[in-house]
């Protein structure tokens, strides 16, 4: 419902209540997996911790693939990087701040089962792969800039350049299960710069 708040502006119908369920549900989902792994997020566990209804969360999420991929979001978004000037320093601020994000408590659970959901037979894994799109976009955007400004070699395969950056603090976190760190940055900041950089 529209009503008039004290300082006579008006408010609009039930924009901040959405925004209040679809954090408790996502931060319910990121909770029960931290707590105990992805086989624990069913519609009812998550609208039971959230204190929503089953019909709240089914308007919005309407499957529990879609429930994963937005709490994942939540944690593991997009990035929008400046324009540094350089492309060390810009693949040091994605690097950087995906670390932050995969060393929050969780993270590690968080990644794996969508890694697993993803291959579930019954996955929809366009939605994946469009997740996967969406989260790397930025590291696609720092390459590009970076060949038309001269210091990433402009024969450069960007998409399997993204790869190269995005796989392996994935894989020391999930695969090797070991949270990454500042040194393992530092030396994925050197490892792909001497990869695709023109050394100039």
């Amino acid at each position: 419902m529209v009503g008039t708040q004290r300082d006579g502006t008006v408010r609009g119908p039930g924009r901040p209540r959405e925004e209040r369920v679809a954090g408790a549900v996502l931060d319910a989902v990121v909770g029960l997996v931290t707590e105990q792994g992805i086989g624990a997020v069913t519609m009812d566990a998550v609208a039971a911790r959230a204190g929503v209804s089953k019909p709240a969360i089914y308007r919005r999420w309407p499957t529990k693939q879609d429930l994963i991929i937005a709490a994942a979001e939540t944690r593991i978004g997009v990035l929008s990087v400046p324009d540094l000037g350089d492309f060390r320093a810009e693949l040091r601020f994605v690097l950087t701040a995906r670390l932050e994000a995969y060393r929050l408590p969780g993270s590690g659970r968080l990644l794996a089962g969508l890694i697993g959901a993803s291959a579930d037979a019954g996955a929809v894994r366009g939605q994946y792969a469009e997740y996967t799109e969406r989260i790397t976009s930025e590291t696609r955007r720092i390459l590009e800039r970076g060949i038309a400004r001269g210091d990433v070699a402009p024969d450069t395969d960007v998409r399997a350049a993204t790869t190269l950056v995005a796989a392996p603090l994935v894989f020391r976190l999930v695969g090797e299960l070991e949270p990454p760190d500042a040194r393992f940055v530092d030396a994925l900041v050197d490892l792909v710069a001497r990869a695709v950089g023109t050394g100039g």
